[in-house]
């Protein structure tokens, strides 16, 4: 039994309760099934902050389940989980309301030519709910003994002169003002001999550490942002489009060549459980309009002549939003002095490395194998810790990972430097093409305004609602706005507060003619704000642990 002043330490500390952080969890039980492990996670419950579209590659979760957990295939969560199996992939080219063009037979020619987006083909794949997906993942890891806790919201790395020591946890019952309340509680510090970060996107955590260690990028991180909505439909439309099909669409309503707008991204549409579809959109944050919205190119999407009729008349039972990181290979953060993806006994994993093939618009199996990586490094370090990133980072080069990424290293950038017209051509020759300098999202914004933009204000309300997200209503915002004098005089004379119009989740609102994040209850946690203010304006930071969406099958 470990001493009173043993219970907050850890072995392993797992920042994430995601696919890579579970899958971390897991595969060290696999590999030392007495080694004492732990992951943390800010949702209420598991699967509750994981959205994706999402469609997912077999091989690395096959592999972690055969050796976890043999006869999982007989399972009624594989079965609920992994029901759908891609025999239909479409991929659309919209010109306009009603003009749509199947373009897999050219991405089909691609793939037989070795030309990259050939990679963008799903058959065999699984179409899954990625929230569902979390949550049985998370019922193995606990079966095998390892520690799996949510609701608490991690804000920093702890350091010594020796390096990472461990995690401190936000403070909980402070009020609006800061001031402590009668059920405050600080947030514990939980010391660990290793540390994994599998925030997803964008991690908190992650981001100070890359700052705190002097970890550096060769390139900017992209991201786009993706909203999606999981729709009831009939059975009749359900069955018309088919339970192993999946849609991804581009042009309208974010690209139509030549005239504009002319933006990254596209539209999908997912076979979900029975009589549902997942619809998104996912946008490029680098646009260039002052007034867009991602929430308008989804209504413009779902009117679109090819989606409507799977949809018309249906539900929207849940919602959400969150980014994506996209830079790719050279915007992995890594330690200039060994090159490491991390730094001593501090590892990154999944998307909050990076770890996105934007050929195949696909990175969940890489989340799930940078886990499985990151077990194996820690399971060869134990009696050196301080090697644990350097022997990660070499696992993760000799991996699939790094034959992936590798391929798609310029393939963002080649569209963020030239626009999707001459970009995506362009970027099909990545590995032979020079680094690009990009710049950061934020600084792409002009003036220009969006000329798709619906005829009625997209309902933000409902959209929240059924996202379910909840924050309590007494703690201080956990989104602050750094200098309003910026937003008085620079931001609203030229853009007109454009957080306002692209908060997903109208966090953002002009009250007595000063722009403030009004609702931060109704946070999504997608970041978006951080990330596209067009003067780098808006910090993000950990609500108390519990905060947040809660989606059950996003």
């Amino acid at each position: 039994m470990p001493k009173d002043n043993e219970y907050n330490r850890v072995t392993v500390l797992v920042v994430g309760a995601g696919p890579a952080g579970l899958a971390t969890a897991i595969q060290l039980k696999v590999l030392k099934g007495d080694l004492d492990v732990c992951v943390i996670d800010k949702a209420q419950d598991l699967g509750n902050h994981n959205l994706s579209g999402a469609v997912l590659e077999k091989e690395p979760l096959h592999a972690l389940l055969d050796a976890a957990k043999p006869d999982w295939r007989d399972s009624d969560q594989a079965r609920d989980v992994l029901a759908n199996v891609i025999d239909k992939d479409d991929i659309m080219f919209l010109l306009g309301k009603k003009m749509s063009f199947n373009i897999f037979g050219l991405l089909k020619m691609a793939r037989s030519m070795g030309i990259g987006w050939g990679q963008m083909i799903h058959h065999g794949d699984y179409s899954v709910s990625i929230s569902k997906l979390t949550k049985w993942m998370g019922t193995i890891a606990r079966d095998l003994g390892a520690e799996v806790l949510t609701g608490f919201a991690a804000d920093h790395i702890v350091f010594d002169a020796t390096g990472a020591v461990g995690v401190k946890l936000v403070d909980q019952g402070l009020d609006k003002e800061g001031h402590q309340q009668p059920n405050y509680v600080e947030g514990e510090t939980i010391g660990a001999k290793f540390i994994v970060l599998a925030e997803g996107c964008d991690g908190l955590v992650t981001e100070r550490f890359v700052e705190a260690a002097g970890l550096k990028r060769q390139s900017q991180q992209l991201y786009s942002l993706g909203v999606k909505e999981l729709i009831k439909v009939a059975p009749e439309q359900y069955a018309r489009f088919a339970s192993g099909r999946v849609v991804h669409a581009m042009g309208y309503p974010i690209w139509t060549p030549v005239v504009g707008p002319g933006m990254f991204g596209g539209g999908i549409v997912y076979a979900g459980a029975q009589d549902h579809l997942s619809v998104g959109m996912i946008v490029g944050l680098d646009w260039k309009y002052r007034d867009f919205n991602a929430q308008d190119a989804l209504v413009r999407f779902k009117e679109h002549k090819f989606v409507k009729p799977f949809i018309e008349g249906g539900t929207v039972v849940e919602a959400g939003a969150k980014m994506i990181p996209e830079g790719g290979w050279y915007a992995v953060p890594r330690d200039p002095a060994t090159a490491s993806i991390g730094k001593g006994n501090v590892m990154i994993l999944g998307d909050s490395a990076g770890f996105v093939n934007m050929l195949k618009i696909k990175g969940l199996h890489n989340a799930i194998d940078s886990g499985i990586q990151a077990a194996k490094a820690i399971v060869s370090t134990l009696d050196e810790p301080q090697k644990a990133a350097e022997v990660y980072t070499d696992n993760v080069e000799a991996s699939n990972i790094a034959v992936e990424m590798n391929a798609a290293k310029n393939a963002r950038q080649a569209i963020a430097k030239f626009g999707p017209l001459q970009g995506m051509p362009l970027s099909v020759l990545g590995k032979w093409l020079p680094k690009f300098k990009v710049e950061p999202d934020y600084e792409m914004l002009t003036t220009a305004p969006y000329r798709l933009k619906p005829n009625q204000k997209f309902d933000k309300d409902t959209f929240t609602a059924v996202a379910a997200t909840e924050h309590r209503e007494e703690q201080p915002s956990h989104l602050t706005i750094l200098d309003r004098t910026i937003c008085d005089t620079k931001c609203k004379p030229v853009f007109g507060a454009p957080c306002i119009t692209f908060c997903p989740a109208g966090v953002y609102e002009t009250i007595h003619d000063e722009v403030k994040p009004a609702n931060p209850s109704n946070c999504l946690h997608c970041k978006t704000c951080q990330r596209k203010c067009p003067f780098d304006n808006v910090r993000w930071t950990a609500p108390e642990g519990g905060g947040g969406p809660r989606y059950k099958r996003m």
